[in-house]
C-alpha cells in the first residue's frame, strides 16, 4: 500500500504534466491562428492602388504634410511638388503606405470649388 505522501506527490505531477502539455499545445497553436496566411499579397494590393485626397498642404519643420478636410495628416514623400503649394487647398493622387501615414504622390493639383 502506497504512503499518502505518495499518492499526493504523484497525483501533484500528473496534473502538472497535463498543466503543461495542454500550454504547450496551446501554444504550439496560437501563431496559426493569430498569423494571416499570406500577408504580403494583401498589403502590396492595397499600397498598389491610387487614391484620391483632398485637403490643405501644410509644412511640418523639413517635410510637407496634408491635412485631409476630415482632420487625417498624412506626410507626402516629394517636398519639391508640395511646397509650391503650402497653404493652399489641394488634391493629391498617390499611394497610400496606412503604415507609415505616407502618401507617394503621383500628382498634386488645385482643389476644385
Amino acid at each position: 500500500m502506497r504512503s499518502p505522501a505518495s499518492l499526493k506527490r504523484e497525483l501533484l505531477l500528473g496534473v502538472a504534466l497535463t498543466a503543461f502539455v495542454f500550454v504547450c499545445a496551446w501554444a504550439w497553436g496560437s501563431p496559426f491562428v493569430a498569423v494571416p496566411a499570406n500577408p504580403a499579397p494583401v498589403q502590396a494590393q492595397s499600397q498598389a492602388q491610387a487614391a484620391t485626397f483632398t485637403g490643405t498642404i501644410e509644412r511640418n519643420g523639413e517635410q510637407f504634410v496634408l491635412r485631409e478636410t476630415s482632420g487625417q495628416i498624412y506626410r507626402l514623400d516629394d517636398p519639391k511638388d508640395a511646397q509650391a503649394f503650402e497653404g493652399k487647398s489641394v488634391t493629391v493622387t498617390g499611394r497610400l503606405d496606412a503604415n507609415a501615414r505616407m502618401i507617394h504622390v503621383q500628382r498634386i493639383a488645385p482643389a476644385t470649388a
